[in-house]
């Protein structure tokens, strides 16, 4: 059983659009392991001292995405606040890391890790829209 399902299956789901938080979930999984991944990449290029700041964003990402994607996929009595600002912390975290990943596009997997990271910040605004 995926988490698709599972999430179906809540006995009380929650009012905002299904869809768009399970877009959400799967892209901050998605995007939590492609940081994690691209971090650890960086430390084995001959240039890593040139990385520092795109190791540090990229585990930053990682575990902000984690996070956001743990609370969305709560549904039992949400606080939109609360999820409000994790979702928004996680979309910047998404920008800054792609953002500096760009930077480092001579390294095919920081070239992957900030499309991941861009769509991750998009299914994230998406959400916010969503719970306005």
């Amino acid at each position: 059983m995926s988490f698709r399902e599972v999430f179906e299956l809540h006995p009380h789901p929650t009012t905002v659009d299904h869809e768009v938080l399970l877009r959400c979930i799967g892209e901050c999984l998605d995007c939590a392991a492609s940081c994690t991944s691209c971090a650890d990449a960086c430390l084995s290029e001959h240039d890593s001292q040139e990385l520092v700041a795109a190791i540090r964003l990229a585990l930053d990402c990682a575990d902000t995405c984690d996070a956001a994607g743990r609370v969305v996929t709560r549904q039992s009595a949400p606080d939109l606040r609360l999820m409000r600002a994790v979702v928004a912390a996680c979309a910047t975290a998404c920008v800054a890391c792609a953002e500096e990943c760009e930077r480092h596009l001579h390294h095919p997997h920081c070239r992957v890790c900030a499309e991941v990271c861009r769509r991750c910040r998009k299914a994230c605004d998406e959400v916010l829209a969503a719970i306005g």
